[in-house]
């Protein structure tokens, strides 16, 4: 009698979604874990790691993460983190989920880094509550709800993370482009903060990456909206 042959079985990829600089995995979940379960597929959105930890512990915890392909990205220094682990795993890497990146290289004067820097010295000098309000005055209320939760759950970490953050480089552009993987990346047009010039800056370099852009209103209105761009320009690069 013949040997049975073996047939392989895919392994349904796991989304791993990182948040951005001072938040948490509360607003990334919020933007990433109904569309993504609208498309079937499982979603994990980890805490940040503590202070200075907060690189290593994230892309340590990707490296830890075996047994099936990941879709990995995040908002604004997650999506950095999340393709920097692409660039370093790109055999393990099965997508890229890239909302609002700030910069690629070293951040030099790119807001993000900039108002990261600031945020963390306001911290410094007045402490947690008293930079909160400045903070937040005058900001939109969605955005202040947002940093007065994230903030208060950094606590005495949080001066240390945002400067982690702030001083990390993104990966080059010539790394991106080493990157074969579809890569679904969404832009706020009117977020000065993330700029939608380095959103299709990223998505040019990207060999197969689509772009979709939205705004910071609509994220205000809907979280999820942030979550459903990035996952629809994904699946517009994978068709490539």
């Amino acid at each position: 009698m013949p040997t049975p042959s073996v047939t392989s079985v895919s392994v349904a990829p796991l989304a791993v979604l990182l948040p951005g600089t001072g938040s948490d995995e509360v607003l990334v979940r919020s933007a990433f874990a109904g569309p993504l379960a609208a498309a079937g597929i499982e979603v994990s959105t980890p805490p940040p790691p503590p202070g200075a930890r907060l690189v290593a512990g994230y892309l340590e915890l990707l490296d830890s993460l075996t047994g099936r392909p990941l879709i990995v990205g995040g908002i604004s220094f997650g999506a950095h983190l999340a393709a920097e682990w692409a660039v370093r795993h790109p055999d393990r890497c099965a997508g890229l989920l890239l909302a609002l990146p700030a910069w690629h290289g070293l951040p030099g004067a790119a807001p993000a880094s900039l108002a990261a820097r600031a945020s963390a010295d306001l911290v410094t000098a007045y402490g947690l509550e008293s930079a909160l309000r400045r903070s937040t005055d005058g900001v939109a209320p969605w955005l202040a709800a947002e940093l007065t939760r994230a903030w208060r759950r950094h606590g005495e970490d949080l001066a240390v993370s945002l400067r982690a953050a702030a001083d990390h480089p993104a990966p080059t552009l010539a790394e991106l482009r080493g990157l074969g993987v579809p890569a679904g990346i969404a832009a706020c047009v009117d977020d000065p903060v993330h700029p939608a010039a380095v959103a299709r800056t990223w998505a040019a370099a990207l060999p197969r990456a689509a772009i979709r852009e939205t705004t910071l209103d609509e994220l205000g209105a809907d979280r999820a909206s942030l979550g459903r761009a990035a996952i629809l320009a994904w699946q517009d690069a994978a068709r490539r």
